[in-house]
């Protein structure tokens, strides 16, 4: 079992390595995707001056507040190329040299994951941490110790919902040979259904609650409803478990997709 673990330790402290050559990127994404969010405050302090008063229990700063913890959760557990890196593994033929070896390529691309997910947070955060520290009249920290706990748990689940969707999406390389038309297509679902073009729960209930079935709604904004207690008793419970399921079933489906697309996949290159 040690053995095992040593080399995925191994294919982590590699990722991470490689990862750092191109921190200068990851620094520039990270300052250039903060201009949406100047467009968003823009957007919502119209909003709100034209209304007068809440919207379904945000006010101004507590919807700047749910866009910055969007912005801080989106960067922690978001995959970047990961889809791309993945299709191009298997397009070019570099998974035969993986094949070969005792070595699962679900855990070997989860340990890259990893280490992207550990510069790409380091990186980022000094931006992030400036723009808190710029907006720090509407940030509210939770009293009850639970919440963070909570949070986190639910954080690190959306890390992995997201891993497995992107993962099962790369393994379409093994029937098409591009895949950025469904990447998209899925991309734009998450980004509407997934809370970062506005938060679930202002929408009509009826949509909220097909929302809680799909697995968007727990990619990021399940968490930060969380941090922002605005799910709690019996509807935190049940989100939890909804997540849980989708966890696991994204699991599953990454699973089944390699396996099948093993079946057809015919060794070239590498």
């Amino acid at each position: 079992m040690s053995t095992r673990a040593d080399k995925y330790v191994s294919v982590f402290n590699i990722g991470l390595q490689n990862t750092f050559v191109y921190r200068w990127n990851y620094f520039l994404r990270a300052a250039f995707g903060l201009i949406p969010l100047a467009g968003t405050v823009f957007l919502w302090s119209a909003v709100f001056k034209e209304r007068g008063g809440d919207l379904h229990g945000y006010d101004y700063g507590s919807m700047i507040y749910y866009y910055l913890l969007m912005l801080l959760v989106s960067n922690l557990v978001t995959p970047t190329e990961d889809e791309w890196q993945i299709a191009a593994d298997i397009r070019e033929g570099q998974i035969n040299a993986l094949l070969t070896k005792p070595m699962s390529y679900l855990a070997y691309r989860f340990s890259i994951f990893c280490s992207g997910r550990l510069v790409y947070t380091f990186v980022t955060l000094p931006p992030i941490a400036l723009i808190f520290l710029y907006f720090h009249n509407y940030v509210t920290f939770p009293h009850d110790p639970m919440t963070y706990i909570l949070a986190t748990f639910s954080t690190l689940m959306a890390a992995f919902i997201q891993f497995f969707i992107t993962y099962s999406l790369a393994m379409m390389a093994f029937w098409i040979l591009e895949i950025t038309t469904i990447v998209f297509i899925v991309y734009s679902f998450e980004y509407f259904l997934g809370g970062q073009m506005f938060p679930i729960d202002i929408m009509p209930a009826g949509i909220q609650a097909a929302l809680k079935w799909m697995p968007f709604y727990y990619e990021l904004f399940c968490p930060v409803a969380i941090f922002l207690e605005r799910l709690k008793g019996p509807e935190l419970g049940q989100a939890l478990g909804i997540q849980t399921a989708w966890l696991f079933l994204t699991w599953f489906v990454a699973r089944a997709m390699w396996h099948r697309g093993l079946r057809h996949y015919q060794a070239v290159g590498g």
